[in-house]
């Protein structure tokens, strides 16, 4: 990997993750690198105006924060392929991110990396957009969404909790109609996300497969569902027209619908590119570690392993 020109986006209002990236920077500088630092956050939006005012190539992203601050990078950086290497500085589970104990030693990473001393992994993401009317329909009346966790399709209102009426077709045919609080349509990467609190699978993340997951549905036979990568959902709100539905992608919202649209969540034409500088790198491990599995309060011999 060359390191010509590298973006760093820290955790905004953080003053580890922004003392860690005046530290990267001045490094990076050192070696001849072109910086663009910034801050990422909900009020925070630094990719548009770093990829608008490259003058080269981006080699790299560096994220330092959690995994919101990452999730927010990969949307708008997988599109142009740009690599990410994700720091956990301020997050709290950090599913997405290199423990910030692998980055002690900075000088080394940038040598690592200068050196191919790495792996790269590709996640699958998926994009949505609304449309109005039938799904012969192709004309969206929204710019394109994407996400690497999930797109969740909800209600919402400032004075009382609504209950969602949602149809769902799958590549043109009518599954179900969900009433409860919503549906999330989630790819392997967000599985251990908000899917997950809401009892949908746990996907490995190297698959490339949707998954739907009703939230709180009223029917106890409304199952969440996996489908193949290729699948088109389409998600269309029945409910109450005084009121709108939103759709939000990776926790954010993206914007609103109403009845007589519909969403449609395929899988993108881009993947998230993830640099992994762990040796050892392994799901199980960090799944036993982030969801405290395997006995982590009582711990049983297994003589038979030997």
């Amino acid at each position: 990997m060359q390191l010509k020109q590298v973006i760093i986006a820290y955790k905004a209002r953080d003053s580890q993750s922004k003392r860690w990236a005046e530290i990267c920077a001045k490094q990076l500088e050192n070696r001849d690198c072109q910086v663009l630092m910034g801050p990422s956050g909900p009020k925070d939006n630094p990719y548009p105006v770093f990829l608008a005012s490259a003058g080269q190539p981006i080699d790299l992203a560096l994220v330092l924060g959690g995994d919101g601050t990452v999730l927010t990078g990969a949307r708008h950086l997988a599109p142009a392929g740009i690599p990410i290497l994700g720091v956990n500085v301020g997050g709290h589970l950090g599913f997405l991110t290199e423990s910030v104990d692998e980055f002690q030693d900075t000088e080394k990473v940038w040598d690592r990396l200068l050196e191919d001393r790495y792996a790269v992994q590709r996640r699958m993401m998926l994009q949505a957009a609304v449309y109005e009317g039938h799904r012969t329909n192709l004309e969206p009346v929204t710019e394109r969404y994407l996400s690497l966790n999930e797109f969740c399709v909800k209600p919402a209102s400032a004075d009382r909790m609504i209950t969602s009426i949602l149809e769902m077709e799958i590549d043109g045919e009518v599954v179900d109609q969900y009433v409860g609080d919503g549906l999330i349509i989630a790819t392997p990467t967000g599985s251990t996300g908000y899917t997950v609190s809401a009892n949908g699978p746990i996907m490995h993340d190297g698959m490339e497969a949707i998954t739907i997951t009703p939230i709180c549905p009223m029917s106890l036979s409304s199952r969440p569902l996996v489908l193949p990568p290729g699948s088109v959902v389409s998600v269309w709100p029945l409910g109450d027209y005084d009121l709108s539905t939103k759709l939000w992608t990776d926790g954010v919202l993206a914007t609103s619908i109403w009845p007589g649209h519909r969403v449609d969540v395929r899988m993108a034409d881009c993947r998230a590119k993830f640099i992994i500088l762990r040796e050892n790198n392994s799901y199980y491990q960090t799944l036993r570690e982030k969801l405290l599995w395997a006995g982590t309060r009582v711990r049983y011999a297994n003589n038979h392993r030997n």
